[in-house]
């Protein structure tokens, strides 16, 4: 509750008597009173979920929040499963490129720097024999 600046905490009627806890009310068992009281008290302590998270992130700089949104495990596996997608068809690519070189045994391992550097002098041997 905000105070006036003419107003103090005296002028303010008490909400309990100095006897009774805050939270007498939301433990006691008893009669329809009570269970209102009961009521009352849990509502006032319920908030929507995710009411909390909202305001505490509306302070952020946009890349905190950015930084923030991608700690979660569900962006973290997302982005995994689209990381290794990429992943394995960059390596398709590289083992089409690789059927297409002409290499001395055939199925020889060459590494991906290989089969780029293979490709570029075979692209320029083909340019060679159509120049002649």
């Amino acid at each position: 509750m905000m105070l006036n600046s003419d107003q103090t905490e005296l002028d303010l009627p008490p909400a309990h008597s100095e006897s009774e806890s805050v939270f007498s009310d939301c433990g006691r068992a008893g009669g329809a009173e009570d269970a209102g009281a009961v009521g009352l008290c849990a509502q006032s302590r319920v908030s929507e979920p995710g009411d909390g998270v909202k305001k505490d992130l509306q302070h952020l700089s946009r890349e905190e929040r950015r930084r923030r949104r991608r700690a979660t495990a569900k962006y973290r596996t997302a982005h995994a499963t689209r990381e290794r997608i990429r992943v394995e068809a960059f390596n398709m690519a590289f083992a089409e490129l690789r059927k297409l070189l002409p290499t001395l045994p055939p199925d020889k391992k060459l590494s991906k720097i290989e089969i780029l550097r293979l490709a570029i002098c075979y692209i320029s041997y083909l340019n060679h024999v159509l120049d002649v």
